[in-house]
């Protein structure tokens, strides 16, 4: 059985700005509120994702009646059928700040085929350590959705083959959906609607290795999906589990090898700290390879392993340990080195650690052999680079 499906995908009327319509993903900015305040600004009391997602820089305080809210938004945008549904796939032309093209695929997953528990296997894997405490709050939000809006990135192995590539060299031949500029810097978007998707999965079924498919970005989202279905199919009967929108996520499929797709790592900031954690990470930590920490309007170099998959792992555990002991400490993940700065420059007691990138040569293999890597090991691209919400599905009936 294949792990990727044809959905039924949910794409706004016409009548509808599509400039508004689209926004970043949730998990962006978390420690920059004012990006988020801006955009709240912009979109207004217009139709837009903005009213049917929660952004984690708000997820402090009581959140329950801001799920109730989004809840209440999905159903009214349904019942005044502010979407028309296209069923096939979606081939995704992105332009951002930063690259001129990066290629996607809009497709749906079985989660029934995906795995991101530690030991278990699956046809698609998580890339990074999910954080169960995370989990929840998103759950809450999807337990009683009737619609989802992907910003789940997943990688495909297609080396050699480049079955998304091959697609867009006959972008002529498929009906435009989508044409405009992203709001809040974050470029270019077009799509194209396929219809002729069985050839495609067949592509995917047929490429060599056990392990083809892993998740990019949006690991906690895809988990959450993950648990929905897992408490929906309790009281489903075998047949009925079988077609139950909820058992398949949308997400956007991106060659791993794809040009315009760029591996940036995941700095991280500690708030309510002090000079005594970058004194552990000097003892803890050796090695060929150089890091960058700010604090305090210094710049300090760290020495670490110049292996950047063992040095991201050696210092997420020294971090980990740190919050453990020191429970008035808290992280954020952190991208781009401007925001990193910006956020230490701004908050007296907070560090700035940079992290060394990924090689993404090296990725699949890694995981293939080792399993997940630390949470927020790495990031496909800067923040504008995210996937924004555009595209929904259906989860109940």
């Amino acid at each position: 059985m294949s792990a990727v499906v044809t959905p039924k995908i949910l794409l706004p009327i016409d009548s509808i700005n599509k400039e508004k319509w689209a926004v970043i993903a949730c998990d962006q900015f978390t420690s920059e509120p004012e990006y988020w305040d801006k955009l709240k600004m912009y979109v207004d009391n217009v139709p837009s994702t903005y009213h049917l997602i929660l952004p984690e820089a708000y997820l402090d305080g009581e959140i329950k009646h801001k799920i109730t809210k989004i809840n209440y938004n999905m159903d009214l945008y349904l019942k005044n059928n502010m979407f028309e549904e296209h069923e096939g796939f979606v081939l995704v032309e992105r332009q951002t700040p930063y690259v001129e093209r990066r290629l996607g695929l809009v497709i749906a997953i079985d989660l029934e085929m995906y795995e991101y528990e530690p030991g278990k296997k699956g046809k698609i894997a998580a890339t990074e350590k999910t954080v169960p405490e995370r989990i929840p709050p998103r759950v809450q939000i999807r337990e009683k959705a009737p619609i989802e809006l992907p910003h789940v990135l997943v990688l495909l192995d297609d080396q050699g083959q480049d079955i998304i590539g091959n697609l867009y060299k006959n972008k002529k031949k498929y009906k435009k959906l989508y044409d405009f500029k992203l709001n809040m810097n974050g470029g270019y978007i077009k799509g194209y609607e396929i219809k002729n998707t069985q050839s495609i999965i067949d592509q995917i079924d047929a490429l060599p290795n056990d392990l083809n498919l892993i998740v990019g970005d949006g690991n906690h989202s895809l988990a959450s999906a993950k648990v929905c279905w897992e408490n929906i199919k309790k009281n489903l009967k075998p047949e009925e589990r079988i077609n139950h929108p909820a058992r398949y996520a949308l997400v956007e499929l991106i060659s791993l090898y794809d040009e315009g797709l760029t591996f940036e790592p995941i700095h991280r900031v500690l708030f309510n700290t002090d000079l005594s954690l970058i004194r552990i990470l000097e003892n803890r930590l050796s090695g060929e390879g150089e890091l960058e920490v700010y604090f305090d309007g210094e710049v300090l170099k760290l020495s670490v392993p110049a292996n950047p998959f063992i040095a991201i792992k050696q210092i997420q555990e020294v971090l980990d340990e740190y919050l453990e002991k020191n429970k008035f400490a808290e992280i954020d993940f952190v991208h781009g080195i401007d925001s990193l700065k910006k956020i230490v420059k701004a908050n007296h007691d907070a560090i700035g650690i940079t992290m060394p990138a990924l090689d993404r040569e090296k990725l699949l293999p890694y995981i293939r052999e080792n399993g997940v890597l630390p949470r927020k090991s790495f990031s496909l691209g800067e923040a504008e680079e995210k996937r924004y919400y555009l595209e929904g599905k259906k989860i109940l009936y």
